[in-house]
């Protein structure tokens, strides 16, 4: 038992990932890799946003948001791991598993927020066309953007506060990565305050999510069998297409893993596999999803290159010339 003064100097083990001696270079390259692509494609759709106002509407603004948190996921996962494939030394000190944990459930928290959100874009936009540019007006999505974050922040500031006071009992954690199941199961006390107010995050955040895109998806299909405009109609069923794809996928991702953590049926190396995906695959799948599949993004992205092609072409004939 470790005593409230000295909690913060405590190092706690993850659990091993069991790596060969011959596949950890390999891995750390893989891991290196997928780290950077992750970067690279979600900083790629930042980019483009910002510097084409074309692309300066409520949609792109909000979606602004999702490769942000998405790279602010991966990078409280990899940095940490890739230490420990190549130190093959699995310690974090409590203080930043902590964190680790903090930013997982503010990332993960925050993609459902997002997606709630445009999701409610997509439903002004197809189904009140006319009052689009009077309700998603600059000041109201600045209004949603702060609002939403900031709640969010607090709500989960709270979650790990409630975990401060507690003192731990073992420093051996069953997991990959931290986050709050993980470290309520090191705790010496009784968690059961910080489990309910868990449940009803977790469940709020999850009904709220699902409410709201169901509801907008309904009052979209009807608007859209009901529009004779083909063209409109397609599109319309292509953007929300995306946006559920991305939605399901994510909801997958995150509601397994916490479910997961309450029953004993489901294997341990089963849980864990899920626990981490939630912050490899949505980082990968988002970007190329929205990127591909965007068509105003998409267009953007190739002629950003094309430029850049043009540019280094040019310059290197004015340098054979000299």
């Amino acid at each position: 038992m470790y005593p409230n003064g000295s909690v913060l100097s405590v190092m706690l083990t993850l659990h091993s990932l069991e790596l060969p001696q011959a596949s950890i270079y390999p891995a750390f390259i893989a891991g290196t890799a997928t780290y950077l692509t992750i970067l690279l494609c979600n900083l790629t759709i930042v980019v483009t946003i910002c510097e084409n106002r074309n692309l300066h509407k409520p949609m792109y603004i909000l979606l602004l948001n999702l490769p942000i948190n998405d790279a602010m996921g991966a990078t409280s996962l990899f940095p940490q791991l890739l230490y420990s494939i190549w130190s093959q030394d699995r310690s974090i000190s409590y203080p930043a598993c902590l964190f680790q944990g903090f930013i997982i459930h503010l990332y993960g928290g925050a993609s459902h927020l997002i997606l709630t959100a445009m999701a409610f874009d997509r439903y002004i936009a197809i189904c009140f066309p006319l009052r689009y540019g009077a309700i998603m007006t600059t000041s109201n999505l600045v209004k949603i953007i702060t609002v939403m974050w900031l709640i969010h922040f607090i709500i989960i500031f709270v979650l790990f506060c409630l975990l401060m006071p507690y003192k731990i009992c073992q420093t051996y954690m069953a997991e990959l990565i931290c986050y709050n199941p993980s470290l309520m199961k090191i705790m010496c006390e009784d968690t059961t305050v910080n489990n309910i107010y868990g449940l009803f995050i977790l469940s709020s955040y999850h009904c709220i999510s699902l409410s709201v895109v169901a509801f907008t998806y309904i009052h979209i299909l009807i608007t859209c069998v009901t529009n004779k405009q083909t063209d409109a109609k397609i599109k319309a069923l292509q953007t929300c297409g995306t946006h559920l794809v991305v939605f399901l996928f994510l909801e997958f991702n995150t509601f397994f893993p916490l479910i997961a953590h309450r029953s004993e049926n489901i294997p341990a190396h089963l849980r864990r596999v899920f626990s981490t995906s939630v912050v490899v695959f949505p980082p990968i799948v988002n970007p190329l999803v929205y990127g591909f599949k965007t068509k105003e993004i998409r267009q953007k992205i190739v002629n950003s290159f094309k430029r850049k092609k043009s540019s280094c072409s040019l310059s290197k004939m004015l340098d054979m010339a000299k």
